[in-house]
């Protein structure tokens, strides 16, 4: 194993060593959420409502949840550590280590990505306690999540270099991200929609999030899965891509 390889897994390790040690901050929240949600959209709500494009109220919006916690994980995780760091400058720490501006994003961004898809899973497993899905095309439903995960992972890097305070972090994440989530077509179908607003729908990225990783658990989309998931790869590397080129330039790391 080489140096650089030792360095990013070290790295690696401390990340995800600081949000699993706290699962009762980490974890434990998103599980009670989403129990909730179930409890009401899903048992409740999801009675009167009947089926949406052959599928149950519940399993219809199961994807969306879990997209939704998966973003929201990931983006917290990477843009806390960072802005922390700065904040409390144990990032120098990592600065001034041999580690390559390279390894310093992939390791911040590989740690993120996986508190995502654990929140991913958690969710999952909290959706089969009040229904079933038979997970039509598990290869597009891992590519989605991890193409999500790594995604916005790498957009709380940026949102970490950038916040100047912890109200930013709030900010970004609470009245950007989930009302983007909310309105990506998680509890209703676009087909719902008058033509007018299903066509502004489509102006938002959260609906071929939300389509894609549908597509994978129930077999149901609105949209073509395989051009959301390349056009979702290319938005991953133009981002981690701004990431490496902040770092280099030591954007947001020092005064």
């Amino acid at each position: 194993m080489n140096q650089n390889t030792t360095q990013f897994l070290t790295l690696v390790r401390r990340e995800i060593l600081r949000f699993v040690r706290r699962p009762y901050n980490t974890f434990l929240p998103p599980i009670i959420t989403n129990a909730l949600y179930f409890s009401v959209f899903g048992v409740i709500l999801g009675s009167q409502i009947g089926q949406i494009a052959g599928r149950s109220y519940l399993q219809f919006v199961l994807p969306g949840l879990v997209v939704l916690g998966a973003i929201s994980d990931s983006f917290e995780n990477a843009s806390f550590t960072i802005f922390h760091g700065r904040w409390n400058d144990y990032i120098q720490a990592v600065l001034t280590s041999p580690m390559s501006n390279r390894s310093m994003v992939a390791a911040y961004v590989s740690a993120s990505a996986l508190r995502g898809i654990v929140t991913s899973l958690l969710i999952i497993g909290v959706g089969l306690i009040f229904t079933s899905v038979s997970v039509p095309n598990p290869v597009y439903l891992v590519s989605f999540l991890l193409v999500i995960t790594t995604l916005f992972g790498g957009l709380g890097v940026i949102g970490g270099l950038w916040s100047s305070d912890f109200d930013y972090l709030t900010v970004m994440n609470q009245f950007i991200l989930r009302p983007l989530v909310f309105f990506g077509a998680v509890f209703y179908s676009l087909e719902e929609l008058p033509e007018f607003w299903g066509s502004v729908s489509l102006l938002n990225p959260m609906v071929y999030m939300v389509n894609g990783v549908r597509y994978g658990m129930i077999g149901v989309t609105e949209i073509d899965p395989n051009t959301s998931l390349a056009v979702l790869t290319g938005t991953t590397v133009v981002v981690l891509s701004i990431d490496y080129v902040l770092f280099r330039r030591g954007y947001g790391l020092a005064e």
